[in-house]
């Protein structure tokens, strides 16, 4: 039923108030800072403002679903027919890149404080060192001066500060900024829940709005205008949890290739497998390439969405962006990407919402984007310890701080690793139940459910099924071989 123009009107009031309100909170929490903060922090409330007054327009689903189109033909290119530039042009083009890596993301997830990228995840190097270390050998083999560039949140900057201290020496110029700082909303009211713009007083009523939050911080932090400056042309983004995402000179060749046609927006996307389903894949919608997200995806459909048939690809969050454009982007106003609408219950009893966008989401605002897809050993994130165990096991060899198959395994993919919640969820309880990481070059699949401890030496083939039952223990004896077992019950060998 079409609505009366007496409901659409009462609405627009109903949106306009609700705006007008929150627009006098910012107020408020601004008239409690020195003129020094107030401008900084006004800059980057104005844009929750903009973000708010999205949310109370836009109604409805943000994709129709009959409106998708199928890919058309070179949306998506194939890793295996990039040309390979040689050493002369990668010292040329590297001096026109900056990495940039997300680092806004806490290791509460597996147990850990502080920024998830100190978590060791091999050798006793973290996910910063590892990074750190790639960057460092680009710059020392080509003779080369690639910044690496941190996007960190409230959360995660003061730590990192102190750390990065450390690598003050290396062959790496290093630069940070930190991504917004929102007001979390009451979700029947939609006042913010802060009394006080001082965050770190009130840390649980402040967020930091997802990476799409990226190209408006960056250009405020006066990075991307400096980048520019020094001839800097392409950015290459990822998540620092994503191990495999390092510099890659073949997608580099084509984002640099001369002449009109080379893209500005380049979106890393790889085949789907079971264990990907839910992830975000590229679209052809209004004769324009965007990503389709779940949550964007009508409840009737997500069953086409997760198919791999009908969406073969899906995103790695390893993007290559064109600096000049985002500054066009930015000034023209045109930068759109969906809302996320992200509801959480606090401690505190509230119940709030977050409003979030995703970096990967703005490629509609480019006018020349394109998807390549890529091996999947340019996807290797660390979300979970079962992640972990396989980064730090001998399936990955490394050279350059980059991790890679061992060539020792015979088969390019990698196991499926499913562990228990209860026993191996912490990284810090991961750690205790394994003398030594088992030889895992042979293993197709492994599961572990219970209170189960690995010994010394322990090597895994094939199929490995383990579960303790409640209340019994399983312990894998040092130098054990398990090739397509199911081990269950209870089992201890001791040493005597």
């Amino acid at each position: 039923m079409p609505i009366s123009k007496e409901s659409s009107e009462f609405q627009e009031a109903m949106q306009r108030d609700a705006a007008t309100r929150l627009d006098a909170d910012l107020e408020q929490l601004l008239s409690q800072l020195s003129p020094q903060e107030r401008a900084s922090r006004a800059k980057e409330l104005g844009g929750f403002s903009r973000l708010f007054a999205r949310f109370l327009k836009e109604k409805g689903p943000s994709v129709e679903w009959d409106k998708i189109q199928k890919l058309p033909e070179g949306a998506v290119r194939q890793y295996d027919s990039l040309n390979k530039p040689s050493e002369a042009r990668i010292k040329d083009m590297l001096n026109k890149l900056v990495v940039v890596k997300l680092n806004g993301g806490l290791g509460t997830s597996m147990g850990c404080r502080g920024p998830k990228s100190i978590i060791s995840v091999r050798n006793d190097l973290t996910f910063l060192d590892l990074t750190v270390q790639q960057i460092e050998h680009l710059n020392k083999k080509y003779g080369v001066n690639v910044p690496l560039v941190l996007m960190n949140s409230f959360n995660t900057d003061e730590d990192t500060q102190k750390i990065v201290r450390k690598y003050e020496n290396l062959n790496v110029e290093f630069h940070t900024f930190n991504q917004s700082c929102y007001p979390r909303i009451q979700k029947d009211t939609f006042h913010p829940i802060c009394k006080t713009p001082d965050v770190k007083a009130d840390l649980d009523a402040w967020y930091p709005p997802g990476h799409g939050d990226f190209y408006e911080s960056f250009k405020n932090s006066g990075l991307l205008t400096k980048f520019i400056a020094q001839g800097r042309q392409y950015c290459f983004l990822s998540n620092i949890d994503n191990l495999g995402a390092t510099v890659d000179t073949r997608i580099l060749d084509l984002v640099l290739a001369p002449g009109q046609d080379a893209p500005e927006f380049v979106m890393e996307v790889t085949d789907k497998t079971k264990a990907d389903v839910k992830g975000g894949t590229l679209i052809q919608y209004e004769n324009k390439l965007r990503l389709l997200e779940i949550a964007q995806v009508p409840k009737e459909h997500v069953d086409d969405f997760t198919s791999v048939k009908t969406f073969k690809f899906f995103n790695t969050n390893n993007l290559w962006i064109k600096l000049d454009v985002i500054e066009n982007v930015l000034a023209q106003g045109t930068l759109n990407m969906e809302i996320i609408l992200n509801p959480k219950h606090l401690d505190s009893g509230h119940d709030v919402l977050q409003l979030e966008t995703a970096v990967g989401a703005a490629m509609k605002c480019f006018s020349r984007g394109i998807g390549i897809n890529v091996p999947r050993s340019r996807f290797l994130p660390v979300k979970k310890t079962s992640d972990l165990l396989l980064v730090m096991s001998n399936l990955y060899a490394m050279q350059g701080g980059s991790l890679g198959m061992s060539p020792l395994r015979m088969f390019p993919t990698t196991p499926l690793i499913k562990l228990g919640d209860k026993h191996f969820n912490k990284v810090k309880d991961f750690l205790s139940r394994f003398a030594t990481i088992p030889d895992m070059l042979e293993l197709d699949h492994l599961t572990v459910s219970g209170d189960v401890t690995f010994g010394k030496g322990v090597s895994l083939k094939g199929t490995v099924i383990i579960i303790a039952n409640h209340g019994d223990r399983i312990d894998i004896p040092s130098g054990a071989i398990l090739e397509n077992k199911i081990v269950s019950g209870n089992l201890r060998i001791l040493n005597h």
